[in-house]
């Protein structure tokens, strides 16, 4: 069974007419998904499935919990938004009306067994952002349990903060890079295209946009895309963040260098853009940015 972050597969949303339909998705272990309405002051989260309430007791809010590896907020953060989770068992209240017993944790336990556990190092797959520190970017790789992409793993261009690149709820590929027993690291750049790749699709003499990411005294490095960046005469009162248009002077293939010229700046940053991947594959062994002539040869091997 393939296994999504959560709030990417509306095929899970259910709500139920009739309790015997709850029994039966019990009976068949259906993964399910709905949205969190709130969290209580024992965190017990509370879920309206149309024939029933439902409850997930704390322990059973996230892999974790009961063991202190993850903190509560793993839960308080969820109120409103979609979770998945299978159904335990029933009970009743002091009403007589039926509650349905949830369980997130079990579900995460079974992506752990049926899916993470089976991944190798330079698979791809999809995840979601679900927030972001300056170090990296957290994604969900399905149901619920996160990862990290090291800020320097977005992208072949330096950028200051994720925010640079993503944006929370966004949804990406991703390559396992690396595998521990109790971790998963991710990256993206691999996908975003090699150097000669991203260089072809601009020529000597036109003019583009791009954004100022680093000044040095001897010039000014302008992402053109997030595997490439080029390198403008030095200009007064540019500031890192910038977009600037740009004349392309030369393209130096075995040298990966790109000469260019600040033509205007423009006050307001673009929102980041949407990513292009370059590989369809499901899985890589090897990639190299750099191009065969280049004397620097940079590459990753996924071993």
């Amino acid at each position: 069974m393939k296994f999504y972050p959560e709030g990417n597969n509306k095929d899970l949303c259910k709500r139920f007419n009739t309790i015997e339909e709850m029994k039966q998705a019990m009976i068949n272990e259906e993964i399910i998904e709905g949205k969190v309405l709130l969290c209580d002051r024992e965190h017990n989260m509370h879920i309206d499935l149309g024939a029933a309430r439902g409850i997930i007791p704390r322990v059973e809010g996230a892999v974790g919990i009961e063991e202190g590896t993850t903190r509560d907020i793993a839960l308080i953060s969820k109120v409103n938004k979609k979770i998945c989770f299978s159904i335990t068992g029933f009970e009743k209240d002091i009403y007589d009306n039926y509650i349905a017993l949830l369980s997130r944790r079990q579900v995460q336990q079974r992506c752990i067994d049926e899916f993470l556990s089976k991944l190798e190092v330079g698979d791809i797959i999809d995840a979601t952002v679900t927030h972001l520190e300056r170090f990296g970017a957290f994604i969900d790789i399905g149901a619920g349990i996160n990862a990290l992409i090291p800020i320097d793993m977005l992208s072949v261009s330096r950028i200051s903060h994720p925010s640079e690149r993503l944006s929370e709820g966004d949804t990406i590929k991703v390559v396992l890079r690396k595998k521990e027993p109790e971790k998963l690291t991710f990256s993206l750049k691999e996908l975003l295209g090699t150097w000669k790749e991203n260089a072809d699709r601009f020529t000597d003499g036109e003019t583009v946009t791009g954004i100022v990411r680093s000044i040095e005294d001897y010039g000014v490095f302008v992402e053109l895309t997030p595997n490439l960046a080029g390198l403008a005469e030095p200009l007064r009162d540019i500031s890192v963040g910038q977009q600037v248009a740009v004349f392309v002077k030369s393209i130096i293939e075995d040298k990966m260098k790109i000469k260019l010229v600040i033509v205007e700046a423009f006050d307001k940053p673009e929102a980041p853009q949407p990513i292009e991947y370059y590989i369809d594959d499901n899985h890589i062994d090897f990639w190299q940015y750099s191009p065969q002539s280049s004397v620097k040869q940079i590459f990753t091997e996924f071993i």
